[in-house]
Formats: structure tokens, sequence, C-alpha cells
């Protein structure tokens, strides 16, 4: 995760979070963080990089000693229509279908090299400060995770969604769980992502 709203050097995104479990499990693993601010799946930005299909392999899959990846991408795809953007550059409108046929590229890429891939479902996005939301997008992310979870495809799951979603409304984020602009996940949520991962999956 790219750790947007995180303060600078305290090292409270999700990736942090993950490596202080691991290192107090006593487990012989590392953490490489390749999440970009803005990063999508299927299109490039003027500001955002290579969409993650052409970069898959440069960043993470070509990391030496590289054993499993997380792969967390797909919100943006949802809510690029919606932001307004210029830095997002086009912007189209993206099915449910053709980002699930991105992340099973992924999956495949990651498993042509002997690499596990754990598929990380999309946070809830209603409760953003600003614009990212509508209902098409939140069926395409409802349909997106449902297929994250249940199609067998990726190796484990990290379900990123159910670890932040508010019990009572699960399209909102639970309070206390996400920064000012009501979707990036604060020290809380990035706890709660980061103790949501099965670490026998890694």
């Amino acid at each position: 995760m790219d750790g947007t709203g995180a303060p600078p050097g305290s090292d409270t995104r999700f990736p942090d979070k993950l490596a202080e479990r691991i290192a107090a499990d006593r487990r012989p693993l590392d953490v490489v963080n390749a999440g970009i601010s803005g990063n999508r799946i299927l299109n490039d930005s003027p500001c955002y990089g290579d969409k993650a299909t052409d970069r898959f392999r440069r960043d993470a899959l070509d990391r030496p000693g590289v054993r499993t990846v997380i792969v967390h991408l797909g919100g943006n795809d949802v809510g690029a229509p919606k932001m307004g953007d210029p830095c997002m550059g086009s912007a189209p409108h993206v099915t449910a279908r053709q980002i699930i046929d991105a992340h099973k590229s992924l999956i495949h890429a990651a498993h042509a090299r002997g690499i596990r891939a754990v598929g990380a479902t999309i946070l809830p996005m209603k409760g953003a400060r600003f614009p990212v939301y509508s209902e098409q997008g939140e069926k395409t992310r409802t349909t997106v995770n449902h297929w994250i979870r249940t199609s067998g495809a990726y190796d484990a799951v990290l379900d990123v969604d159910r670890a932040l979603a508010d019990p009572a409304a699960p399209a909102l984020p639970r309070p206390g769980y996400v920064f000012p602009d009501g979707v990036h996940p604060n020290e809380a949520g990035s706890h709660a992502i980061a103790s949501a991962m099965n670490l026998d999956d890694l």
C-alpha cells in the first residue's frame, strides 16, 4: 500500500505493521512495499506511473528472493472516473470483468515464476471525502471482492475490505480506522489489515 496520509517517517503503513508482526513472530522474512499512490491495474497515468500489469514483473517479481506478492489493486480504477483528477490522465469506466482479468494476468505471471500470490480485497470507498464513490463503482468493487474471496484463483486472501468495514454499514469504513479523507487507513486501520494477514500464507 502506498501509505497515503501516513506521517513521513512514522512507519505506520500496513507494510510496516506487517513487518512488525513478522519480526515479532521471528520469521525469516522481509517486506518490500512497491505501492504507488494513485496507481491502477488497467491504465497508466502521467503522475501515478505505469499500470500494474506493466510494472508487476519489474517492481515485484524481479525482486531478489521474492516468494510471495500481495496484490492490492483495483480501487483507483473503480474511483478514477469520479475524481476529475488530471493526474489520472485517461479515466474510463472499467468493468469488474476487466479488473478480474487483469488480476488473473498478475496471478499467472507470479505462478510462472513459482511465486505465491495473495489477493487483497478493495477497501470501503463510500466514506471518501473526495469524489470517488458511485453506485456503479460500488457494484464493481463488491463483484471484484467476491471473486477475490471465492474464486480460488489466488493462493490466499487478505480481506482488507472486511478488516476496515463498519459492521453496521459495510460500504463504509469503521469509525476511527481511516484518515480524515475518509478512505485511506490510519494507524489503527493499518494495524487491522496487518492483523488480518495469516502469516502462514506468506
